[in-house]
């Protein structure tokens, strides 16, 4: 291949991605802020609610079976 040639398509290639990127809706301030605490937010519960799962497995392994 030659080199125009690839060359010819990279600047295709580039041309077509940014009118793409301007096609994209970007999410304002306040959306990012709310989703990434709503992310957050999740996290925490899932992660208390596996913590709890954890603690009472292990409490139930220590009492019953290793005595």
């Amino acid at each position: 291949m030659k080199l125009n040639a690839i060359f010819g398509k990279l600047v295709a290639f580039l041309k077509e991605v940014q009118i793409e990127v301007k096609k994209v809706n970007w999410p304002t301030r306040n959306e990012v802020v709310r989703f990434t605490l709503i992310i957050l937010g999740t996290s925490l519960i899932v992660a208390a609610f596996l913590g709890a799962f954890d603690f009472l497995f292990q409490t139930f392994l220590n009492k019953i079976i290793l005595r």
